[in-house]
């Protein structure tokens, strides 16, 4: 169970090694939150005229890489359902060499935030919101934060997000389950898994339910990318079999806490010069 979207006991982070919170222009939020507004202007509009039916409003192309710095790459990516030209979904992507970044995780038990006060606390390049959490906002899996030990791990099922001495690593708890011995500096476990290790589709049971996704993955040569889909189209298994069928390249991808909660939030990835 979560409680009301938009805040999170707990967030993965990342900053570059070299970069400090005032080396940032501004802030940028990927966000698939509904947004309202207590009042709107009416602007004055000219009296309507017989006019021919607009064309449809073409759907957008995939973008291709976009370069934002060195070791950070976006993407969108949309879904098409082409016997009907219709527009089911886009998924915005980003790529990370996990060289050129720390990555981390941040936890306050029982005291959520929003994604804006995450990055004003840690002053990090990108936030992302975690794995699920109870009505107490306590994080149902385990969580490491700068070596401090929360909770307990998942058995059998879901999958961690995890920073250690050789970088971080997204991998299947099934196959290599925690063990308390490991030197993890963080670490966030969530469900289910979406790929097991070789791309292999994870999730092959449909349950219909369909919902807005956020995704941590690690594709083949070890880079991280975080996927957000923000129209709410697919279900875990279409997720999960779309991953397997992409471009990306996936070796291992998670699943984290989604719905109403789904989104990043991107510092301005341009440093000053």
């Amino acid at each position: 169970m979560r409680p009301s979207a938009g805040r999170f006991p707990c967030a993965v982070f990342l900053a570059l090694l070299a970069l400090t919170a005032a080396a940032c222009r501004g802030t940028a939020m990927f966000s698939t939150a509904t947004s309202t507004a207590a009042s709107a202007v009416a602007l004055a509009t000219p009296v309507a005229t017989a006019s021919p039916s607009p064309s449809p409003t073409p759907i957008p192309a995939d973008s291709g890489w976009e370069t934002l710095r060195p070791g950070l790459e976006r993407r969108v990516l949309n879904v098409v359902d082409e016997e009907e030209g219709r527009w089911l979904e886009n998924v915005t992507v980003l790529r990370l060499d996990s060289d050129a970044f720390r990555f981390g995780v941040a936890y306050r038990p029982g005291a959520p935030q929003d994604l804006e006060a995450w990055q004003a606390q840690t002053g990090a390049l990108l936030l992302v919101n975690g794995g699920f959490y109870t009505e107490e906002y306590v994080a149902t899996g385990l969580i490491i934060s700068e070596g401090e030990v929360s909770g307990a791990s998942y058995q059998g099922f879901g999958g961690m997000f995890a920073v250690a001495g050789a970088g971080p690593a997204v991998r299947s708890l099934r196959e290599a389950p925690y063990d308390p011995a490991e030197p993890l500096r963080h670490a966030l476990q969530s469900f289910p898994l979406l790929l097991a290790p070789g791309g292999r589709v994870a999730f092959p049971r449909e349950d219909g339910a369909q919902a807005r996704r956020t995704v941590v993955a690690q594709d083949v040569d070890g880079r991280l990318l975080f996927l957000v889909a923000s129209r709410g189209h697919f279900t875990l298994h279409q997720l999960s079999r779309y991953l397997a069928a992409s471009d990306l390249g996936l070796d291992v991808a998670l699943n984290l806490d989604g719905g109403p909660s789904s989104g990043f939030l991107l510092a301005s990835a341009t440093a000053d010069e």
